[in-house]
C-alpha cells in the first residue's frame, strides 16, 4: 500500500479522480480518513469510480504499551527498592529492565494520572487535586480540556487499539453518573479508550467493586464466597483483552491502561495472604525505616550519604505504644504487605501471558509503584473502617477496644481497613512525610521500565529526576510519532513532560527535566537541579483544617546532593531580613520561581480547604430539592445523588408486592461503610441509618405487608437545637427524629443519634430496587434486589420536606401512631 504524496501518479500508477494520488490495494482504490475522497462519483454506479477509506496505521513496529499502576504505595514498600513487602515479578520486571529512582509524582491520586494520561501539569488539565473537591477556577475545575488530549486519543490517530481497567477517578464526580455527559470518561472523546473496565471513583470495595464495562454499570461476575477479588478481575480482563485483539488484529499495537485499586484502603486480600505476613511487622515503624534504609543503601536504591527523615510530629513512637496497640497495628501492616503482594502476583500472571504470546519483548511496560506516596490518612490509630472520614471526627468513631474485637475481620468482607500513619512513613522510608504532601514521603515514587526491544541496558539503576508528565512524551518518541497537533478537531497545546528515552541507555547523561513545581492542598515545592524549596502547610493528613495561613508558611531549602532525604534545612534559624545571605538569596530565588511556575500552569489561587470544598460538591446538586426516580435508576455516585447529609429530608415509595410476599432494598445510599436503606425483611418495611459502620438505627414498621400497592413514607428531621431558621444545620452531622409511615399512617419512629457529615462512601452510590454494592445492613445480602416492583421513588430535599403536611413533633407523631 502507497500513501499519496501529493498530485501525480501514487507508485501503482493510479491517479486520484480529483487530480490527488490514491493508493490501490487488492484492485480497489483506497485512501486515508481524513484525505478528500479520491474516487469519482457520477449520476449512477456505472458511470462512478469507488475508493474506501483506510484507517490509520502505526509506524512500523511500533511498540505495544502497558501502564501498570499500583496505587498508595510508598518509596520504602516493594522489595524491588528495598522495602520489606515481598514483590518478585516487579522485581523480574527490574532485573531486565530499568530502575527509576528518582522519579515523581503529583502526591494524589487524579493528579497523576491527570499527568500520567496527558504529559501535562495536573494544574494545567484542571485536576489540581480529587475530582471531589473540584471548585470553579480552571486548574482545580477537575475538566480535562479539549486542547490537552490524553493518549489513548493521541494514539487512536495512529493505529493504536487502547483498553482502560481498573481505577479511574478522573471523571468529575457529579459526570460519573448512569446520565454522563460522557466526555470525560475513559472512552469518551478526551481520553479516547477504545473500552474500558473498571471502577469510576478514588478507593473501591476489592470484594463488591461498583463496577462499568463501557459505560453500563454492571456486577461483579462473581462474590467473594465464590473466589471473587478485584485484582484478579482486573488481570483476567487485561489478559482477555489484549489476547482478543491480538487474534484478530496482531499487526496493530495496543495501548493497556491498568490501575489496580491496591494498594488504597481499603486493604482488602485473602486470609492466606495476610498469614504469610505474620509477626513479620511486630519489630514495629521506628526498627522497620532502619531496616529499610539498610536495604535501600545495599542496592543502591538511594545514595550512600542518605539519613533517615525525621518522622512526622505527633505520631508515637512504636516503643510506646501498648502491647494492645501493637497487636492490632502489626495486624494492619501484614494486611497492607499481603495486599501489596497479591497485586504482584496479579502483574506476573498478565507479564507470564504477554511472554508466552510472543508480545513481551516489544511491549513498552512501565510499572509506577505508586501514585503517590504511602497514604497517612489512617490517623494515628488505624481505621476498620476509612468511611469514619465521612463524619465529624474520624479519630473518635472508633475505638481500640472495638477494633481489637474485629482483628481477624481485617481486609475481609465487612471491613474497610487502613492502617495509621506511623506505617505510612515507614513505608516511604527513608523521605518525610507521605501522601498529601509535597516533601519527597509524597512525591519521589519508584519506576520500573522495561522494553526488551528498545532498551538494550538490563537490571540499571536511573538517577536522572523525572516526573510523571514525561510518560507520555517518552511513549510517543518510542513509538516515532509526533505530539498531534490536532485531536478531535480541536488544536493541542504543546507538551510540558519531556521523553526519557535519552536515559534508556545512558546512566550518566544529565536531567532533560531540571525544574519542577509541586502543589498539593496548599503545601508547595520546586525543584531546580540540586536545590529544592518546599513548605509543609500545617495540616495533618487526616484533617480538615491548615494550622496556619499560606503567609505564615515557612519555606524550608535542602541541598538535594548532600542531603537526598529532606533532613537538613539551610533555612532553619536564618534571619530572612539579611538580604546579603547567600541562602536567603537561594530562598528567595527558589521561592520566585515556584510563583512564575504556578502562574504558568494555572496553579493560582492556592487553596488549602478541604472540607469545604468536598462540601460545595455537593452545591452543585442542591439546586434541586425534588427528585423522581423510577426501577433501574442505580449507580448513581454520591455527588450526582439527592445529598441527604446535614439537613432535613424526605422521601416517599410507591412499591407493589406480589401474592408470594416480597423482600429486599427499595431504595439505598451509601453502603457498609455508612448509609441508608428502605427495605423489607420479612416482609416487614424497615429503614436502616448506617453510622460508619459502628452504630446502626433500625425503624421498623409493626407487621409485614400484604399483596398489592403499598406507599412507604420516610421523614427524617434534623434535631431543632441544631437547625437555624434557613434549615441549615449548626452542627455538621448532627442527629434527629426518623419517622416511617405505611400508606399513609404513622407506624414506627426512632432518634438517629448522629449523622455522616461529609461523604457516606468514595465508592458506594445509590440505587432504586437494589444495593449494587456492599450492604448498608447485614438483614439482606450482598447485591441484593427488591423481590417486588418498585413502582416510584420522590424525593424531597427543602429544609422544610420532613414536616409534611404540617410540623410534627416527637409527641404527636407518637400519639399518631398509638391511635392506629
Amino acid at each position: 500500500m502507497a500513501r499519496k504524496s501529493g498530485k501525480g501518479k501514487t507508485s501503482e500508477g493510479q491517479q486520484g479522480g480529483d487530480g490527488q494520488s490514491a493508493a490501490v490495494s487488492g484492485g480497489m482504490k483506497t485512501y486515508h480518513e481524513g484525505e478528500r475522497f479520491p474516487g469519482r462519483i457520477g449520476r449512477t454506479w456505472e458511470e462512478s469510480e469507488p475508493a474506501f477509506p483506510v484507517p490509520p496505521e502505526a509506524p512500523k513496529g511500533a511498540p505495544n504499551i502497558l501502564y501498570i499502576i499500583l496505587d498508595d504505595v510508598g518509596y520504602g514498600a516493594c522489595d524491588t527498592f528495598g522495602g520489606l513487602v515481598e514483590t518478585p515479578n516487579i522485581t523480574r520486571l527490574a532485573g531486565n529492565g530499568l530502575r527509576y529512582t528518582n522519579f515523581h509524582t503529583t502526591a494524589l491520586c487524579s493528579p497523576t494520572r491527570a499527568c500520567l494520561l496527558t504529559g501535562r501539569n495536573h494544574h494545567s488539565v484542571g485536576m489540581a487535586n480529587i475530582t471531589e473537591l473540584a471548585t470553579g477556577f480552571p486548574g482545580y475545575d477537575a475538566r480535562q480540556k479539549p486542547d490537552k488530549a490524553a493518549i489513548g486519543a493521541m494514539l487512536h490517530q495512529h493505529g493504536y487499539a487502547s483498553f482502560a481497567l481498573g481505577k479511574w477517578h478522573n471523571t468529575p464526580s457529579e459526570e460519573s453518573g448512569p446520565s454522563g455527559p460522557f466526555d470525560r470518561w475513559p472512552d469518551g472523546p478526551l481520553f479516547g479508550f477504545d473500552r474500558f473496565y473498571g471502577f469510576m471513583g478514588g478507593d473501591n470495595n476489592q470484594w463488591y467493586p461498583k463496577l462499568y464495562a463501557g459505560r453500563e454499570a454492571i456486577d461483579p461476575p462473581r462474590l467473594p464466597q465464590e473466589g471473587y477479588h478485584l485484582s484478579e478481575d482486573l488481570a483476567d480482563k487485561t489478559v482477555d483483552f489484549i489476547s482478543n485483539h491480538a487474534s484478530l488484529t496482531p499487526e496493530k499495537p495496543w495501548l493497556a491502561y491498568l490501575a489496580f485499586g491496591a494498594c488504597h484502603a481499603p486493604h482488602h486480600v485473602w486470609p492466606e495472604w495476610i498469614e504469610k505476613y505474620r509477626g513479620k511487622f511486630d519489630m514495629g515503624w521506628d526498627r522497620y525505616r532502619e531496616q529499610v534504609l539498610a536495604r535501600q543503601k545495599q542496592l543502591g536504591v538511594i545514595p550512600a550519604n542518605a539519613a533517615l527523615a525525621p518522622m512526622l510530629e505527633g505520631v508515637p513512637r512504636w516503643d510506646d505504644l501498648s502491647d494492645d496497640q501493637k497487636r492490632l497495628f502489626a495486624r494492619m501492616a501484614e494486611v497492607y504487605a499481603a495486599f501489596l503482594s497479591h497485586a504482584d502476583a496479579q502483574i506476573g500472571r498478565v507479564v507470564e501471558y504477554l511472554e508466552r504470546s510472543g508480545q513481551l519483548d516489544n511491549t513498552l511496560l512501565f510499572v509506577f509503584i505508586g501514585d503517590n506516596g504511602c497514604s497517612g490518612e489512617g490517623t494515628n490509630s488505624g481505621l476498620f473502617n476509612e468511611g469514619a472520614f465521612g463524619t465529624e471526627r474520624p479519630e473518635k468513631v472508633e475505638t481500640l477496644e472495638g477494633n481489637l474485637q474485629r482483628i481477624d475481620r481485617l481486609g475481609q468482607p465487612g471491613s474497610y481497613n487502613h492502617f495509621p500513619v506511623g506505617w505510612a512513613l515507614a513505608m516511604n522510608a527513608p523521605f518525610k512525610l507521605c501522601k498529601q504532601y509535597t516533601h519527597f514521603g509524597g512525591t519521589r515514587n519508584p519506576l520500573v521500565v522495561h522494553w526488551p526491544k528498545g532498551i538494550q541496558a538490563r537490571g540499571e539503576i536511573r538517577t536522572q529526576f523525572h516526573h510523571v508528565i514525561d510518560i507520555v512524551p517518552t511513549i510517543l518518541k518510542a513509538a516515532r510519532i509526533e505530539a498531534p497537533a490536532v485531536v478531535n478537531s480541536v488544536s493541542q497545546a504543546p507538551m510540558e513532560g519531556v521523553p526519557m528515552n535519552y536515559s534508556f541507555d545512558d546512566a550518566d547523561a544529565p536531567t532533560h527535566h531540571p525544574t519542577q513545581y509541586f502543589e498539593m492542598l496548599g503545601n508547595r515545592a520546586i525543584v531546580n537541579g540540586k536545590w529544592k524549596a518546599v513548605t509543609y502547610h500545617g495540616r495533618k493528613p487526616w484533617e480538615n483544617h491548615a494550622a496556619w495561613s499560606f503567609d505564615e508558611d515557612h519555606w524550608e531549602v535542602y541541598d538535594l546532593e548532600k542531603d537526598p532525604t529532606e533532613c537538613h534545612d539551610l533555612m532553619a534559624q536564618r534571619d530572612l531580613l539579611k538580604q546579603d545571605d547567600p541562602a536567603v538569596k537561594r530562598m528567595i530565588h527558589l521561592v520566585g520561581l515556584w510563583w512564575a511556575e504556578a502562574g504558568r500552569y494555572n496553579v493560582l489561587p492556592l487553596d488549602d480547604r478541604f472540607q469545604e470544598r468536598l462540601l460545595g460538591r455537593a452545591e452543585l446538586a442542591k439546586k434541586r430539592t425534588r427528585f423522581s426516580f423510577k426501577l433501574g435508576a442505580v449507580r448513581i455516585p454520591e455527588a450526582a445523588a439527592p445529598d441527604t447529609k446535614n439537613r432535613s429530608w424526605a422521601m416517599t415509595a410507591e412499591i407493589e408486592i406480589p401474592e408470594q410476599g416480597a423482600e429486599g432494598p427499595i431504595v439505598v445510599m451509601g453502603g457498609d461503610t455508612a448509609g441508608w436503606s428502605l427495605y423489607l425483611k420479612g416482609g416487614v418495611p424497615t429503614f436502616c441509618y448506617n453510622f460508619a459502620a459502628v452504630d446502626y438505627t433500625y425503624i421498623r414498621a409493626p407487621q409485614k405487608l400484604g399483596p398489592g400497592r403499598h406507599t412507604l413514607r420516610f421523614e427524617f428531621e434534623i434535631q431543632p437545637e441544631h437547625r437555624t431558621d434557613t434549615g441549615k444545620p449548626v452542627i455538621y452531622g448532627a442527629g434527629g427524629m426518623g419517622r416511617l409511615a405505611v400508606d399513609g399512617k404513622w407506624v414506627a419512629e426512632g432518634r438517629i443519634p448522629q449523622t455522616m457529615a461529609f461523604m457516606y462512601s468514595l465508592d458506594e452510590t445509590f440505587d432504586v430496587g437494589c444495593d449494587k454494592g456492599a450492604p448498608v445492613t447485614d438483614e439482606y445480602e450482598p447485591l441484593a434486589a427488591f423481590t417486588g416492583k418498585v413502582v416510584e421513588v420522590t424525593m424531597d430535599l427543602h429544609p422544610e420536606a420532613a414536616l409534611e403536611p404540617a410540623r410534627h413533633t416527637e409527641a404527636q407523631v407518637t400519639q399518631a401512631m398509638a391511635r392506629q
